[in-house]
């Protein structure tokens, strides 16, 4: 065992984090999709909010599909990069393809890591906070009506505040 950790420390349950999760679908029923999505991040811990859905413009690349937006709070033990994996796991097991379609592109779910309790990480495999997340409308408008008082750990600002700071447009 190593030096300074007792038996009782490896019983114990990791602490619950909040990880703020973004949703997106314009592919099928997009109502479906997102709501199969939440019902497998159940599977990864405690969902304890989600927003409603917002019927939203595509952002990037244009020419497809209106998209539906949401947004939903998680308490869950694991890391950021296990709950990366795990929603990128959930987006392959509901037929997202990353690897051969046009980035930004039409998809049947998309799942964004917003914010991870205050982790602020950056690795090849994962930024926190999501560094495009405040000048996203489509993000923040969902994840307000649910985390309004959230804190951005390196913008220092809230969620609701973020939100403001875009206005009306």
């Amino acid at each position: 065992m190593p030096e300074g950790r007792s038996t009782a420390d490896l019983s114990e349950p990791k602490k619950q984090q909040p990880a703020a999760i973004a949703l997106g679908s314009n592919v099928g029923d997009r109502e479906a999709n997102l709501r199969e999505a939440v019902e497998r991040l159940g599977a990864l811990g405690i969902v304890t909010a989600v927003s409603s859905f917002y019927d939203t413009a595509p952002v990037g690349y244009l020419d497809q599909p209106r998209f539906l937006n949401g947004a939903l709070l998680l308490a869950t033990s694991r890391t950021p990069i296990e709950l990366m994996r795990e929603l990128l796991a959930v987006e392959r097991a509901m037929g997202r393809e990353r690897e051969t379609v046009v980035q930004k592109g039409p998809r049947v779910i998309d799942l964004d890591l917003l914010l991870f309790g205050d982790a602020v990480l950056e690795t090849e495999e994962l930024s926190l906070p999501h560094p495009a997340m405040a000048e996203r409308r489509f993000v923040l408008e969902p994840l307000a009506e649910i985390a309004y008082g959230m804190a951005h750990p390196v913008l220092g600002a809230t969620v609701g505040e973020l939100l403001e700071r875009l206005g009306t447009a």
